[in-house]
């Protein structure tokens, strides 16, 4: 069974914990190294692998250090080069190559956000759950089957940006690159109305926005849209 902890989730620091109760793995290193070391209460070496979407430093910070304690990093040759990633604990991986850490079969794919080579990820064990994490988009063209469990992006709803936007506390600005880096409120509906959810057991809501989102609406909304278990990842 698929377990997920959300040590962080937002333009502060992103980084997720998930194991299948035999492999553990790292989604992104958002924080200092010191903080996930602690808020994994210092087991590290439980650690197989740490999954990286992109270079932006709430995502990958650190990186470095994680390879330095002698985990592997998985991430996109864009990210590395972005980020001055190198040695053995590199492992360079591309879109639509799968590959596995230990119980988990991997399948990166592209996404869009205003970097180099962002990916998201399709993790599959050896029991048939499939979990898909998806994070700093503004689009996926991909479509997934048999999905147990959804790890995506709620950033905003655009009604609330566009009544900041009104108000003045949004500049047009930050609307305009909001809107083309971030997955909102109606692109997951639209993602989870495109793809395979007669399965899925549980969707968490990622890297909500502090003033752009309201996590009571989301969760509510998409659990109607679904019928499946939300929830909202602590920011």
């Amino acid at each position: 069974m698929i377990d997920i902890q959300c040590l962080g989730s937002s333009s502060a620091g992103n980084a997720y914990r998930i194991s299948d109760g035999q492999t553990v793995l790292l989604l992104e290193a958002g924080f200092p190294y010191k903080s996930i070391q602690r808020a994994l209460q210092f087991k590290m070496s439980d650690i197989t692998g740490c999954l990286i979407t992109h270079e932006h430093l709430d995502h990958s910070k650190a990186a470095p250090d994680i390879m330095k304690a002698g985990i592997n990093i998985y991430t996109s040759q864009g990210t590395a080069d972005a980020r001055g990633l190198s040695g053995h604990r590199l492992k360079v991986i591309k879109s639509l190559q799968q590959f596995t850490i230990g119980t988990w079969t991997i399948l990166p794919f592209d996404i869009q956000h205003d970097v180099e080579e962002p990916l998201g990820f399709l993790l599959a064990n050896t029991v048939c759950e499939k979990l898909v994490f998806l994070t700093d988009t503004y689009y996926c063209r991909h479509r997934f089957k048999d999905l147990t469990h959804i790890m995506v992006e709620c950033n905003y709803s655009l009604d609330i940006v566009n009544q900041r936007v009104a108000s003045g506390h949004l500049h047009p600005a930050q609307k305009k690159l909001l809107l083309h880096s971030h997955f909102g409120l109606d692109h997951v509906k639209d993602f989870l109305k495109a793809n395979d959810t007669r399965n899925v057991e549980e969707i968490w809501l990622l890297h909500l926005s502090d003033g752009n989102s309201d996590a009571d609406r989301f969760k509510r909304e998409i659990q109607e849209t679904t019928g499946a278990l939300v929830r909202i990842a602590d920011r």
